[in-house]
């Protein structure tokens, strides 16, 4: 259905009841009727009007000119103490977007990241209890994207795992702080210091020994942009590049584990990028994004002004029922799965591919190859958590 984008005097509905603790705890009802009864809805909580449809969200992302990411309302600069090419449009951004992407070649990504990615899976896995519960957030996914990140930016031979942790929890908290809460945004404060010290440190080993990780081709350009893109390029890189696997695996796991007639199907054809893509839509890692009105538009007869504030929930656009059908459930053999789980447009997540092919090239059959019987402890002990990001934030199972 085409929609009309003439401009109406109405302004969308605005909601004074949902608040950000039910966005963090269980958005997804909440989606579904905001997409049945008011799809373009202005949330007092959040400071922005929400699009729950997905013909809206790509629509805004697809439309850079008129849906700018420069959007001054959001948490991310005061979290990043940088104005980050997240927030940037046109050349601007483009420019930053590829100082890092020959890191992200294809070929780069095959021979070199991989390997550090499944050398780590290995090493994680061999240490991990066998026949008792375990913890698979903390003790596996959340610390093998952290190492398989840390040798991918440059930073290896310098942060801890939990450092990178640590450093990419307090960004995501601090960018996802919606309320201004000075708690979040004063642990960002911390982690800027040490993340500062450690890339400064880095930067000068690799203009010295020039190498393909993304740190180093940033430095060793022939036309580099400034330090404080370099840095805030590598940072923007930890705030996502870490849950995003991270969660997605825990996802696909959860689920995978939870339908056992679809692992038995998955485990025999191998498909296990049929179930990262399923796994990525059903709990997009990335839940919203916001967008800042650059002029008077309308969408779905109600008028959107210069200056306001959309935000795109591509987690409630994954589960729309003009695309999906039983959206809320983790079907593998779905069919067409026209997701938006890593966005589209301009900013479409130039780590896509790195997760995509470590978590169903590496993790996911080197663990149901190891423990083919592997079973949740109790589905209902699984807790998940975010609004901005979103995941479980446990996964206790028993490896057989």
């Amino acid at each position: 259905m085409a929609l009309d984008r003439s401009i109406s005097k109405d302004l969308a509905p605005l909601d004074e009841t949902i608040t950000l603790d039910q966005l963090d705890r269980d958005p997804y009802p909440i989606y579904r009727r905001l997409r049945a009864e008011t799809p373009v809805l202005r949330v007092k909580s959040v400071g922005r009007t929400l699009l729950t449809k997905a013909e809206d969200t790509k629509y805004v992302k697809d439309n850079p000119a008129l849906f700018s990411s420069d959007d001054p309302n959001t948490p991310m600069k005061r979290a990043f103490n940088a104005h980050t090419l997240m927030r940037k449009d046109g050349e601007i951004h483009m420019r930053e977007r590829m100082a890092m992407a020959p890191a992200f070649n294809p070929k780069v990504i095959m021979q070199e990241w991989l390997p550090k990615y499944r050398a780590t899976a290995e090493a994680y896995l061999d240490r991990l209890p066998k026949g008792e519960p375990v913890d698979l957030f903390p003790h596996l996914a959340a610390p093998w994207a952290a190492r398989g990140l840390a040798h991918l930016l440059g930073l290896a031979e310098v942060v801890t795992d939990d450092e990178m942790q640590r450093w990419s929890q307090a960004l995501i908290d601090g960018s996802g702080n919606f309320g201004w809460q000075p708690e979040p945004f004063e642990r960002c404060d911390i982690a800027n210091d040490e993340m500062n010290r450690a890339i400064g440190q880095m930067a000068r080993r690799h203009k010295a020994d020039p190498n393909q990780t993304a740190l180093s081709v940033m430095v060793n350009a022939d036309d580099p942009i400034e330090w404080s893109q370099i840095v805030a390029n590598i940072k923007i890189a930890i705030g996502g590049g870490i849950n995003e696997p991270r969660d997605a695996l825990c996802t696909i796991l959860y689920g995978l584990l939870t339908n056992p007639d679809q692992k038995a199907q998955v485990v025999e054809n191998g498909d296990w990028q049929k179930a990262f893509e399923e796994g990525v839509r059903w709990v997009a890692p990335i839940q919203a994004s916001s967008r800042l009105v650059t002029e008077d538009t309308e969408i779905r007869g109600y008028r959107i002004p210069k200056g306001d504030t959309v935000m795109t929930i591509q987690a409630s656009a994954n589960h729309d029922e003009d695309l999906f059908e039983d959206g809320d459930k983790f079907i593998v053999y779905r069919g067409k799965n026209s997701h938006q789980a890593f966005g589209n447009g301009p900013h479409f997540c130039q780590g896509t591919h790195v997760a995509r092919q470590a978590i169903s090239k590496v993790m996911l059959p080197l663990m149901f190859e190891r423990f083919p019987d592997m079973e949740l402890v109790d589905p209902a002990s699984v807790e998940w958590r975010g609004f901005g990001f979103r995941g479980p934030i446990n996964l206790p199972v028993i490896l057989k």
